[in-house]
């Protein structure tokens, strides 16, 4: 998109997309509704068939797409940004990973845990698998290059599903683990969404603060420090944010990689390099595009359900190859 149209106006049209988006996903489904149908249960108290069934299982499900769409994408921006690493993703860099095996961790050995504790479990999970692919990555001489971060989260990520997986075996839990860790908003619901949306709302809401500081820091460390930053103290709180997000987002629909890595380069064809426009509008779009994915996952096969996991590997294994082919960089 032209660079001089205004970032108001870029903004307003990817809010027009989100919108179409959620209508679209509100209509479609095994079971199809009507505008009409949509626009009762939002706005009234009318009952009936098609619209219960829009008010207790579509909406909130639609919802937590909306949130954990928002959380990955901002996530991967952030971790783009901190790294300068143009290949960096919560799936593809340990944390969801780490969040799925202390998931199966908690399930197998503290199986009342509530919703509250299982989303506290996910947050340490995936500062886990990060602090591990992170410090593998660093081990040999010539720092974090983006290659090597990704040979070891690749390496991360195998042997935590691993772990997931054989915890699952061992206790006999396999379809539990299996439920929580496909990745899907199937069965999501208010109860759920009212524990997660809180913590995905402040680290939007931080990265969003810190956008400024993040654009300085994705240039070039060196300026940030001469220009003042606390850098080791914006890059703790960054960090935090990232498994606030990806910790969230696993612990509402399981694992879901590539939306953190597609959205941030498709963001910055469209606003530039500066975070305080890429952060919000990485939020718009994510949302959307896990509402149009979702939609195709209920609607591709109906009335069977595809993994929405699947379709969104199908669309990011791609762009991970263009990527990587071009150097790091999706669009010139």
């Amino acid at each position: 998109m032209n660079k001089s149209v205004p970032f108001l106006l870029k903004l307003i049209v990817s809010l027009i997309v989100f919108v179409g988006s959620f209508v679209i996903a509100m209509v479609f489904g095994a079971a199809d509704a009507t505008v009409k149908d949509v626009w009762l249960a939002l706005t009234s108290s009318a009952t009936g068939d098609t619209i219960t069934l829009i008010r207790e299982l579509r909406l909130p499900r639609e919802v937590a797409g909306i949130f954990v769409g928002a959380a990955l994408a901002v996530s991967g921006a952030i971790m783009q940004g901190i790294t300068r690493n143009p290949l960096a993703d919560p799936g593809l860099l340990g944390l969801t990973a780490g969040a799925n095996a202390a998931l199966a961790f908690t399930v197998a050995f503290l199986p009342s845990t509530n919703y509250f504790g299982i989303m506290i479990v996910c947050f340490i999970g995936a500062a886990i698998g990060a602090i591990l692919v992170f410090g593998i990555g660093a081990m040999r001489k010539g720092g974090l290059s983006p290659i090597r971060i990704v040979l070891a989260g690749s390496a991360v990520s195998a042997f935590l599903y691993a772990i997931a997986e054989g915890i699952g075996l061992a206790f006999k839990i396999s379809k539990e683990v299996s439920m929580w860790t496909a990745g899907g908003l199937i069965g999501t619901s208010w109860g759920q969404l009212q524990v997660i949306a809180p913590f995905i709302i402040l680290g939007t809401v931080i990265s969003i603060l810190l956008s400024r500081q993040l654009t300085v820091l994705s240039l070039s460390e060196e300026v940030a420090v001469g220009l003042g930053q606390k850098t080791a103290q914006i890059k703790t709180i960054l960090f935090i944010v990232i498994i606030l997000l990806a910790g969230a987002s696993v612990a509402l629909v399981g694992n879901m990689a590539f939306i953190g890595l597609m959205i941030p380069h498709i963001v910055r064809a469209i606003v530039g390099t500066d975070y305080r426009f890429i952060i919000p509008m990485s939020a718009v779009l994510g949302a959307a595009f896990m509402l149009l994915a979702d939609t195709l996952a209920r609607t591709i096969h109906a009335p069977y359900e595809t993994p929405i996991v699947a379709i969104v590997a199908m669309l990011g294994l791609p762009f991970f190859l263009f990527i990587v082919r071009r150097g790091g960089k999706a669009f010139p």
